[in-house]
Parts: structure tokens; sequence; C-alpha cells
């Protein structure tokens, strides 16, 4: 079955899930409820509906409490709606993505300390050993002479004594 008809279903399965839950089920132990996303089967029998709860552990509890009582009733309604000839089978899952997030904001945050304590250590604090590591020239070496015209001088009064030799040898 095609891919694209099958992610199209699946997020209107999501769509009228969510309508369903805020309008038509009125089980007072159904929380604040947002439905995240719908995943079918490639035969389009099972549907997964993933769904996050605002709220504590026991408010989390009653809504899945609430949902399986009305999985039922939701599931009737989705298959008047989308028109299939097999109504999916809906499985309600707890979407674990509130808790990863909470948990990634804990590291971030946890990490940013340990950075502002590093960088209060680091405050007054001087490298060991010399400041420039790196071997420098001689003291009598600058880059601002022009020494090369000398040592190029040098190099032709050297040429020119050994020319002074060799016509002596003569």
């Amino acid at each position: 079955m095609d891919d694209a008809r099958t992610r199209r279903l699946a997020e209107r399965i999501a769509k009228i899930v969510a309508e369903l839950l805020e309008r038509r089920i009125k089980d007072p132990r159904l929380g604040f409820v947002t439905v995240t996303e719908a995943r079918l089967t490639g035969d389009w029998r099972e549907a997964k509906v993933y769904y996050t709860v605002l709220g504590d552990a026991a408010e989390r509890e009653g809504t899945a409490a609430a949902l399986r009582s009305a999985t039922g009733i939701i599931r009737s309604e989705v298959g008047r709606l989308i028109g299939l000839r097999h109504t999916p089978s809906l499985e309600f899952i707890a979407d674990a993505l509130p808790e990863d997030a909470q948990r990634i904001d804990e590291l971030v945050a946890a990490v940013r300390e340990r950075d502002a304590e590093l960088a209060r250590a680091h405050e007054g604090a001087q490298w060991a050993g010399d400041p420039d590591p790196y071997k420098k020239p001689a003291d009598d070496w600058s880059e601002d002479d022009d020494d090369w015209d000398s040592i190029d001088d040098d190099a032709e009064d050297a040429e020119d004594d050994e020319d002074d030799e060799d016509d002596e040898d003569e």
C-alpha cells in the first residue's frame, strides 16, 4: 500500500481522535490531553495513538484509564468518519516526549552550572610556564634591520678575495 496515503490516513486519525477527546468524551478522569501522533500499520488494521498529558503522575494514570474505557467509542467514530471497510483497532500510548524534554533541560542546566563553576575557577588563573614557550631568534637579530644587504656585501668581498688569491697564484 502507498506510504503517503498511510501517512495521510494516520494524520487524519490523529485529528479525529483529538477532536473527539476535546468535544465528545466527557470522562472526569480525562486530563489535559494532547494527541501528538498516530501511526498506522501498512495493512491499516492497527493504529497507535500517542498522547501527552499535562499534570502529575496521578493525572496521567487517570487519563490512561479514561482512554482505555473510551477506546470503543473513539474507534467507532473513527471508522464512521474515515469510511474504510475495516476500522483499525486503536491503542493509546503515552508519549515519552515531555519526560525526555525535561531530562534534556535538566542536563543542559547541569552543564551550564558546571561551566559557571569552571569559569569561576579560571578567574585570576595564569598559564604554567613561560607566556610564550616558542623559541625566538637571537636578540641581535631583528626583522627591521636591513642586514641582508651587509650579508650580501660580505659575500661579494669574500668572492673578490678568492679571485685576488687566484690571480696571485698565476
